[in-house]
């Protein structure tokens, strides 16, 4: 099986091409990503990505974590995909349907002097209501609301990109010791469908720094719908402006929480390398 190795802003993917595959519905797609995701036995990768044909759509988008469960959407994964349909010529204009578990998110391409430059994606509306996180507890939004998790008590900001996040402001990420703090609150009772982690800083109105650790990945360079929560969640709180540059281990994306209550991410899309994957 054929596949490529992309990146958005060092969050890794195995990216495969079924368009033309009449095979993969029988397939163990939750072994084959935990296989090929293994850093030590298989590629290495935070996530198995499949372009797929779709009817509504350009195409469709399934993205496995390294643990074998499905989230609903991943915003760096969608950029990549997103570069190799349109620089491939299997979608040939620069705005790009690509349907996935959270709707239809359309990408844009971005060129300059006839060259790849980004990828804008009009992620779609934020959901703040509680039962779309979703999180157990009485209807409204999370906004700075105190989260007892083991000894020590967060307040934390929910919000879903389609999938959810949980967002805590700390004076410095750095030194939160992710993988004591993101195993217990991705599966606290509260969030029925576990959550992603993002602890957060704001440098300014218009730049804030983040680090993540994602539900069924674990601690990640990067992630696209954590930045745009994380924008939301600052907004909500009224520390930041609309539009703010999340800065991430490896680079920024610019996130733009614009009036029509869409939101618009823009960063880049890498190819490392090519091969072939036993199955």
């Amino acid at each position: 099986m054929q596949f490529r190795k992309v990146h958005g802003l060092g969050n890794d993917f195995v990216m495969i091409d079924l368009l033309k595959s009449k095979d993969y519905p029988s397939a163990d797609l939750s072994g084959l990503a935990r296989k090929a995701c293994h850093r030590q036995l298989g590629i290495g990768a935070d996530g198995l990505v499949l372009i797929l044909p779709d009817e509504q759509a350009d195409t469709r988008m399934r993205i496995f974590n390294p643990d074998g469960s499905e989230p609903q959407m991943c915003g760096n994964a969608i950029r990549c995909v997103a570069r190799y349909l349109f620089e491939q010529g299997i979608v040939p204009h620069k705005q790009i349907r690509i349907n996935t578990l959270a709707g239809i998110i359309t990408p844009d391409i971005i060129l300059q002097d006839g060259k790849f430059v980004a990828v804008k994606v009009d992620m779609g509306e934020p959901r703040l209501e509680r039962k779309e996180i979703p999180m157990i507890g009485p209807p409204g939004q999370v906004v700075n609301e105190p989260l007892p998790v083991g000894d020590r008590i967060w307040q934390i900001t929910a919000v879903s990109m389609g999938n959810p996040h949980c967002l805590i402001f700390v004076d410095n990420p750095e030194t939160i010791p992710l993988a004591q703090w993101g195993p217990q609150i991705e599966n606290h009772p509260s969030f029925p469908e576990r959550t992603n982690v993002e602890f957060v800083r704001v440098l300014s109105r218009t730049e804030i720094k983040m680090r993540v650790w994602e539900r069924g990945a674990g601690a990640t360079l990067a992630c696209g719908t954590g930045s745009c929560a994380t924008l939301v969640g600052c907004v909500l709180n009224g520390l930041t402006d609309r539009k703010a540059a999340v800065h991430l281990a490896l680079g920024s994306l610019l996130i733009d929480w614009a009036d029509n209550n869409h939101i618009y991410m823009t960063g880049p899309a890498e190819e490392v390398f090519c091969g072939e994957l036993p199955v």
